[in-house]
């Protein structure tokens, strides 16, 4: 099911402050698609699924759900929380301690009064889905937090909604699990061919799960595009920086051709993948850390395209990678370097940046 946002508004007031939690929201979210709303804390992204549940009342605006209007400012509809046919996953599951599994997933079927028959075969049906089958029985205490969180989503799931709605679901999971309940929750959802919508401040859960990403600041959609043009296509020095760890470094435009761009920089001048912006405007260029290669400087020869020369000055060895700083002049970069590497504090380096790893946003 499509959802259509239009125009969407909500501000708080505050100690005489307005705060503009949603600032005029133009929204089109497909149908079967897990679309993500990322962003830093306070940018609107609770407060925009919330809207879109009924369980937040906006200022303006309207909220379309496939080919049903279920809020309008303007033509004064408000269909009520429970009759949008929605299903969500809260960041604390919001499990009943003082009851069983069975009874948790079931909830929304007995409020709905419907067959005891039906209620067990959809309930067991459910929990066969997100690999529960046999905890009906269990107490909700004796369960894992990766149990408990798919209790959530089966309870969500149970009522056959048209739309699934997550707000943070994994942030209360050690880092372990997080990962191994990623891969669960992205192989459900694939499968289930639903829509869903799904809240985080954590850019890796948002380009592990995502078909379309939109980023929030300040109460408004700012970029959206699938999670690979998010992370090497972004458009403002901001989205890159929040999607992933990042160089950013001024420079100035100095010409175009059909293919690239050249830039003057603080680590030198440097082709770049082609960009829309004018001669001797001031952008900021992106350089995403496992992109920059170093070798010894010793090995180094030629001239070739895009080569920067530096000095390591920090080594911190974290598993499966080093992460180094690599001063270049005045600039310091940060870079992933192999585990193996030989290099030390002090080394001098170079390394060559690829045309199309280099690529150029608005400040």
């Amino acid at each position: 099911m499509e959802i259509q946002i239009t125009g969407l508004r909500k501000h708080f007031y505050s100690e005489g402050n307005t705060i503009k939690a949603l600032d005029d929201v133009d929204l089109h979210i497909p149908e079967k698609t897990i679309f993500t709303l990322l962003g830093p804390s306070g940018c609107g992204k609770t407060t925009l699924l919330r809207c879109i549940v009924g369980l937040e009342t906006p200022d303006a605006g309207e909220i379309r759900i496939g080919d049903e209007i279920v809020w309008s400012t303007e033509k004064k509809i408000y269909v009520p929380t429970e009759k949008r046919k929605l299903g969500m996953v809260f960041q604390t599951y919001a499990i009943w301690p003082h009851m069983n599994v069975f009874n948790n997933v079931a909830y929304p079927l007995q409020i709905q009064k419907l067959p005891k028959n039906e209620i067990r075969e959809r309930v067991a049906k459910t929990l066969a889905f997100v690999q529960l089958d046999g905890f009906q029985e269990r107490p909700a205490t004796k369960l894992s937090g990766g149990q408990q969180q798919r209790v959530a989503l089966a309870r969500a799931l149970v009522a056959e909604p048209r739309v699934i709605l997550f707000d943070e679901p994994l942030s209360n999971l050690d880092a372990k699990l997080r990962e191994e309940t990623r891969k669960e929750l992205k192989a459900f959802l694939s499968e289930l061919q639903i829509t869903a919508i799904y809240v985080t401040h954590d850019r890796l859960e948002a380009l592990a799960l995502s078909d379309t990403i939109a980023v929030m600041r300040t109460g408004k959609i700012i970029e959206k595009g699938n999670p690979r043009k998010i992370y090497f296509g972004a458009e403002t020095s901001f989205v890159a920086d929040f999607i992933g760890r990042s160089n950013l470094i001024p420079a100035v435009v100095e010409n175009s051709t059909e293919n690239e761009t050249l830039v003057e920089s603080k680590i030198g001048k440097l082709i770049c993948r082609k960009a829309n912006f004018n001669p001797g405007e001031n952008i900021t260029l992106c350089l995403r850390p496992e992109f920059i290669r170093p070798r010894p400087a010793a090995e180094a020869t030629g001239t070739a395209v895009n080569r920067v020369e530096g000095i390591i000055e920090t080594l911190l060895f974290v598993g499966d990678a080093y992460e180094g700083e690599i001063r270049v002049g005045e600039t310091t970069l940060i870079a992933q370097i192999n585990p193996d590497t030989d290099f030390k504090t002090g080394d001098a380096v170079v390394f060559h940046l690829s045309p199309e790893h280099c690529f150029l946003v608005a400040n």
